[in-house]
């Protein structure tokens, strides 16, 4: 606290008082709290400026300290007295117009905050892959702050009276002067008896002890769009705690979690299913029964079909989200089975076939590399 005010503020020391009240001001303004909640000294350095802009701002102390410097003030009994505001906290608050309950707007033209809206609140829905696909309407039970129901909000027993505030005379605030380097700052804070009303009940609500809000369990109807994947919020507006004193309620935040469906993994908008195929069903080709969303369809297996093929089914996946008549493919990917534990008539049957087969039977089109990609799927 005994560096040099003029480097403190960054002025010269030929500045004139109107430079020196800019300086501190653009100073102040960087060392606000709520911009400089990453920097725990910040408190500090205004409080530095602060003392500062007092001795600089004043004819009389910026004279002795250029004559004496820190020396010279200190056995003139003149220091800077924050006290009157009880915390640095206090300090920022009478600068920058802080504080709560509808506190006026300080030097710098900051308004206060006035009754706080309500917090955000969250939840988790469950729904089924199917659901997800085509939307659902699902109820969802929700533990919110919310108005209290005996009292309508007001915090008063029902049929008893609400009087004007004695402490506040119904403002809801109160004012308390200091004095800082600018001189006289009045400052208006809550009232610690109405807390901002202005009105206090002569008889607390027996429900919510006069506070005008409960925690309270709420079902809400809530509609979840087609195509919503696990993970994925939904914001609902204004159903999330009560505010304040009538303030706004917060939103609430639901979680989708969509259940797993075994017969199907979703890639996106697809989805991708698995059906085995006996190996010489699938040398043959045949008829089979593949599972969709609503329902099996009949699938032909070419004759020939190798193991890892896929079979593409369009506009049988997952609806595209917010972009209504649009729906992913199901992909069905073919899993070529060998049979075993054969009876001795298939033994038999299978080495007259294999017997049978010549080069011509294995021959292939494709290439070493499609080859590799298909049996790893890529």
């Amino acid at each position: 606290m005994r560096t040099d005010p003029y480097e403190v503020l960054g002025v010269g020391r030929e500045a004139d008082e109107a430079q020196v009240k800019k300086a501190f001001r653009s100073l102040a303004r960087e060392l606000h709290p709520d911009v400089n909640a990453h920097d725990p000294q910040a408190e500090e350095k205004f409080k530095e400026a602060a003392s500062a802009y007092e001795i600089l701002s004043d004819p009389e102390r910026r004279a002795t300290y250029d004559r004496y410097g820190h020396d010279g003030l200190r056995t003139g009994g003149q220091e800077p007295d924050f006290g009157a505001f009880g915390s640095v906290s206090d300090l920022f608050d009478a600068f920058f117009g802080g504080g709560g309950g509808g506190g006026g707007g300080g030097i710098f033209g900051f308004g206060g905050r006035g009754p706080a809206q309500g917090a955000d609140a969250q939840a988790t829905v469950e729904i089924d892959l199917a659901e997800a696909a085509t939307g659902v309407s699902t109820e969802v039970d929700v533990e919110v702050v919310d108005r209290c129901e005996r009292c309508s909000g007001n915090g008063a027993q029902p049929g008893t009276p609400i009087h004007t505030c004695e402490r506040c005379g119904g403002a809801g605030a109160l004012r308390a002067s200091a004095r800082t380097p600018f001189g006289q700052v009045v400052r208006q804070v809550e009232c610690d008896v109405c807390g901002g009303e202005g009105k206090v009940p002569e008889q607390p609500c027996e429900r919510c002890a006069g506070r005008g809000r409960e925690v309270a369990r709420r079902s809400l109807s809530v509609d979840v769009p087609a195509g919503i994947a696990d993970g994925q919020r939904i914001r609902v507006t204004g159903r999330g705690h009560a505010g304040e004193a009538g303030a706004p309620a917060g939103d609430l935040y639901l979680h989708v979690a969509v259940r797993a469906d075994e017969r199907f993994v979703r890639d996106g908008d697809d989805l991708v299913t698995v059906v085995d195929v006996a190996a010489p069903l699938a040398a043959l080709g045949t008829e089979l029964a593949a599972p969709t969303l609503n329902g099996d369809v009949e699938l032909e297996i070419e004759p020939g079909t190798q193991p890892g093929e896929t079979i593409t089914l369009r506009g049988r996946g997952m609806a595209v989200l917010q972009r209504p008549g649009r729906r992913g493919d199901l992909r069905v990917i073919v899993n070529v089975v060998v049979p075993r534990r054969l009876t001795r008539e298939q033994r038999d049957l299978a080495r007259r076939l294999a017997d049978s087969i010549t080069e011509e039977n294995l021959r292939s089109d494709e290439s070493l590399l499609g080859k590799l990609k298909r049996a790893l799927h890529v």
